[in-house]
Parts: structure tokens; sequence; C-alpha cells
């Protein structure tokens, strides 16, 4: 549930932002009665992505064997790969996305308002889609995931609705900061389960790699919701192969120091979303 929340709140504030920069420059630009078409592309675009993860999870439901190993396992890694994209690409963009959004309006006959938001909304949610099933595999928990990422969701329209009518007054710096090198800790612990599925897939069973970091066979780290949420979010496993706890670090270690030395080096990378969280 924890893993799920935090993607659908992280992608969803992303995509409720960029509707409220959309329609507050439509407002204070006398240009509202534009605002139908910034709907209908968000209209469409949820649909869409709707219908996309019904089918993918529909068409992955039931996997069993090998082509489980490999189906996960290439989900893990290509999950891993977009999610490190899409945290630092947002962090790159922050300061100049607002800006853009704007550019692209006043370019912009009122029929390609659904497209601009049928655009923006539509990359979030199929990677909220993409990172769902990733959160789904790991957890193996379908419900928690639906709760999680339905709890996120709304609570991010709340807070992109707050951003819509507070203007300036709202700084979403901090929020983001944080939630980043939370979903970079996800990543790392996708970045363990693709190592460990592709190693299931090839049977490889015998040496120091595949034996367990560590085993832990009762309390709290070891089963129930506590152990769940630990291991949906951060990775945790109770008895991990060193080969997945290696190559958790060896994500985590250089794209962390990355991102952190990128954000201290940079006035714009320091104030992630701070043009985006002022909406004009």
């Amino acid at each position: 549930m924890g893993s799920s929340f935090l993607i659908t709140l992280r992608e969803g504030l992303e995509a409720s932002l960029i509707i409220a920069i959309l329609l507050t420059y439509l407002k204070k630009t006398n240009r509202w009665a534009d605002a139908r078409y910034v709907w209908r592309g968000t209209a469409a675009a949820i649909g869409l992505c709707l219908v996309a993860g019904v089918a993918i999870f529909i068409a992955l439901d039931g996997l069993q064997g090998k082509f489980e190993y490999a189906v996960e396992g290439f989900i893990a890694l290509f999950a891993t790969a977009v999610l490190t994209h899409m945290v630092f690409w947002m962090r790159s963009h922050a300061r100049t996305l607002g800006q853009e959004l704007r550019d692209k309006v006043d370019r912009s006959v009122t029929s390609a308002l659904a497209v601009i938001a049928f655009a923006a909304v539509v990359r979030e949610g199929l990677e909220t889609v993409l990172f769902l099933l990733s959160a789904k595999t790991e957890t193996a928990s379908g419900s928690q995931v639906v709760i999680g990422g339905i709890i996120g969701l709304v609570i991010s329209i709340v807070i992109g609705i707050g951003v819509y009518r507070s203007g300036n007054r709202l700084n979403l710096r901090t929020f983001f900061n944080v939630t980043a090198i939370l979903l970079l800790l996800f990543a790392a612990g996708l970045a363990g389960k693709t190592v460990h599925e592709l190693r299931e897939l090839i049977a490889w069973e015998d040496g120091w790699l595949v034996s367990s970091a560590w085993t832990i066979d009762g309390g709290v780290w070891a089963q129930g919701t506590f152990y769940d949420f630990m291991r949906g979010l951060f990775g945790w496993h109770r008895s991990p192969e060193n080969i997945r706890v290696t190559a958790y670090f060896a994500y985590l270690i250089p794209v962390l120091y990355l991102y952190r030395r990128g954000g201290s080096n940079s006035t714009p990378a320091t104030q992630p979303k701070e043009e985006v969280a002022q909406v004009v």
C-alpha cells in the first residue's frame, strides 16, 4: 500500500499541477471559455490510462513459471529506468515547466489545448500504470495496491485544487524533494527485484551471490502489515540473496549521490516545482 500511495500521490500531483497551470493561465488571459478543451483532453487521457491498466493487468494475471519470472523481471527493470528518468527530468525542468506550458497555450488554437492536456496527463497516467504494476508484483497484494493508489490519487487532486486556488502562496519544494528520494528508494527495491527474478529465470541456485545475506524468521520484519509496507516501498526482504542486496546498493548509492549533487550545485535544481507551485 505504501508504494502505490506514494506513486499515485507523486504522479497524480504532477498531473494536477499541469492542469492547474493551464486553467489558471486561461483564466488570467480571459480565455476561460477554452477550459472545456483542457477538461476534454484530461478526461480522454484518464480513460485511456484506465483501459490500458486493466488490459495489461488482465493480460499478465495468472502467469507462472519461467514466463512469470521473465515478465516480472523485465517490468521491474523497465520501471526502474523510467522512474529514475522521471525523477531527474522533473528536477531539471521544474523551474521552466510553467513557462513552457504557458508558451504552448499562447501558440495554440483552442482545440489544441485538449491535446496539450491529454499529452501531459496520459504521460503521468501510463507511468502510474507501470509503477503500480511493479508494486503489485512486488507486494503480491492487488487490493492493497488499489487502496493505496486511490488514497494517493485523492490527496494529489486535493493538493492540486489547493495549488490552483492558492497561487503563489503554496510552495511544494520540500514535498517534491522528499518524494523524489523515496521514489529512488522504491526504484532501488525494483533493481533488486529485477536481479532476483532474472536469477530465478536462469535457475541460478549456487554460489555466494545467491545465498541469503540474512534470514529473519519471525516478527514484524518478517511478516505482517509492516513487513508488506517495507517490502513494497523500500524493497526490504526477510531473506534476500546477496546479489539482490548488492544490486540494491549498486543502484541506490550512485543515483542518490547524483541526485543530491545536482540539487546542491544548481540553483534551479534546489527549487523543484517552485515555479509550478506558484502556478503563474
